[in-house]
């Protein structure tokens, strides 16, 4: 066959899907066939990060859909798309072995004329990531398709061959957090653990330390058009994430990836409490894990949700000791189904969170924290929302807070209801009875009478709603209390039996109403 013909041929194989790619295959003759399979390694290399590393592992490195996550960040951004990703997962899941290195690794070999930049808690760490990069290099350069300078190959910084007629030499460089980056960039950063544990992140002085490193060394040594990826545990509410996120979250991209999956928002679409890697790690592997490291490291390091201490009102016991689990809700007949929330005050539209909660009751006087649906939402959304739950849950009431806004909240829950009605999505459902709340007593004596039903027992949360028992749990007298804890507050206390939740000098107006509107 002439060498234009064939590649011509490749050329064209190349375009196929796989399903024709593999009828061509077969149709080949031995020698054509040969060549093919060289086509196909060849285009394996350039797919992604988890294909080359199954390639040159001859299939030994493992792949995942939590995998696959990474190694979309990395094909978005070799395609010159300009990211930030936030990637949050447990210890031996991967993450460091695909984003700190096979990812650079292959980042490299479709950019061989850039630069990657990893840094890492300790020099030691980036340099262990810097060391593996080089050394793939140098024993598949043949495969790869490029080649280390031999005047520069240190594990800590070392340069690519420049390409025949380009005039720019890329590389890496690694370095420890909190060291000097003077006179060098990159066109990728990497940030793989920026704190070493628990008590590295849970000291103010360092948490300082490294955002201030981030922002003043290493944020100011990227390219033009340079992407960022972080790698971090979640020791700290405060730590580099929590402070980005705080600061700037509209610029961050979250591969958010618990161990046990907890809300319906799951990046991989798992449904709550399926594990993350149930052929490496299952159900009950991580069960034994959690009870082995005990609520903090697991909720921290596992569930990428730090966890305080707790405050002055609730216990982790009492919620976790009385937890239900979701698929044994169906078991369960309610009585009476409500929706609360605690919305922003005024009327104003920004995006600010929204507590909304739904609670049930049985006629045991069990009850039950059925969902934590708070968010950031304008008043342009939230009612809407809190009428889509009422809908979902086949819900008897709303309650609304009606210390601000007067009879706004009222009116904007009834004109969504209204909206809905007109457009067939209430499933011909009467409206809910709009109760408010007029909540003047202190928020202690709102919250301590709940606290104690959860301390005995009598009320439990349907799977886990992370972020409400976060609330809870730390919440302090004389703190302003959360969004998310309020309205399950006001829920549960529309539920609860008046004469056990009420204190003698309670003044808490519930506005109940009976029966539906």
């Amino acid at each position: 066959m002439p060498k234009l013909d064939e590649a011509g041929l490749l050329d064209a194989y190349r375009q196929l899907g796989i399903v024709e790619r593999r009828r061509v295959a077969r149709r080949s003759p031995p020698e054509i066939r040969a060549k093919l399979a060289k086509a196909e390694r060849e285009m394996a290399l350039d797919r992604s990060p988890g294909a080359m590393a199954a390639v040159l592992t001859e299939g030994r490195e493992k792949q995942a859909p939590h995998l696959d996550l990474i190694d979309r960040a990395f094909q978005r951004i070799a395609s010159g798309e300009r990211l930030q990703v936030m990637l949050t997962m447990p210890p031996r899941h991967g993450k460091s072995q695909r984003a700190s290195r096979w990812g650079p690794l292959w980042y490299l070999r479709r950019h061989p004329e850039h630069r990657v930049m990893i840094a890492s808690y300790g020099a030691d760490l980036a340099d262990d990531h810097g060391r593996w990069v080089r050394d793939q290099i140098q024993d598949n350069s043949p495969a790869l398709g490029i080649k280390l300078n031999p005047a520069s190959h240190a594990a800590a910084r070392f340069d690519l061959e420049q390409r025949r007629g380009s005039s720019v030499r890329g590389g890496m460089v690694t370095a420890g957090v909190g060291g000097g980056l003077t006179g060098k960039g990159f066109n990728l950063g990497i940030v793989d653990d920026p704190f070493k544990g628990h008590d590295d992140a849970s000291s103010p002085a360092q948490r300082e330390r490294v955002w201030e490193w981030y922002r003043s060394v290493f944020f100011t040594r990227r390219a033009p058009a340079a992407s960022i990826i972080l790698i971090n545990t979640r020791w700290h509410e405060d730590d580099l994430s929590g402070r980005l996120l705080a600061h700037e979250p509209h610029r961050w991209e979250q591969i958010d990836l618990p161990a046990i999956a907890d809300s319906a928002d799951d990046p991989l679409g798992r449904p709550i409490g399926k594990p993350l890697w149930p052929e490496q790690y299952d159900a009950k592997e991580l069960a034994d894990t959690r009870e082995s490291v005990g609520e903090r490291i697991w909720y921290a390091l596992y569930q990428q949700k730090p966890r305080p201490l707790e405050g002055g009102v609730w216990k982790w016991a009492w919620i976790t000791n009385h937890r239900v689990a979701e698929d044994a809700w169906p078991g369960i007949t309610p009585t009476r189904v409500v929706v609360a929330v605690d919305h922003a005050g005024g009327d104003s539209v920004r995006n600010d969170e929204v507590g909304l909660c739904c609670a049930a009751i049985d006629n045991s006087g069990h009850m039950y924290v059925r969902d934590d649906r708070s968010r950031s939402m304008g008043a342009d959304t939230w009612g809407t929302e809190v009428c889509l739950l009422a809908i979902e849950r086949n819900a008897d009431a709303i309650i609304v807070e009606a210390n601000f806004g007067g009879d706004m909240a009222r009116q904007i829950v009834t004109q969504a209801w209204q909206e809905l009605a007109r457009d067939g999505d209430t499933r011909g459902m009467l409206m809910p009875a709009i109760i408010e709340v007029h909540a003047k007593q202190g928020k202690r004596l709102r919250a301590e009478p709940i606290a104690q039903l959860y301390k005995q027992g009598l009320i439990h949360h349907v799977s886990e709603h992370t972020q409400l028992e976060g609330q809870m749990v730390t919440w302090i007298p004389g703190m302003d209390s959360p969004d998310r804890m309020d309205a399950a507050v006001h829920a549960l206390t529309e539920l609860a039996d008046p004469a056990s939740v009420a204190p003698a000098a309670q003044k808490y107006d519930r506005g109940r109403l009976p029966g539906r509107r």
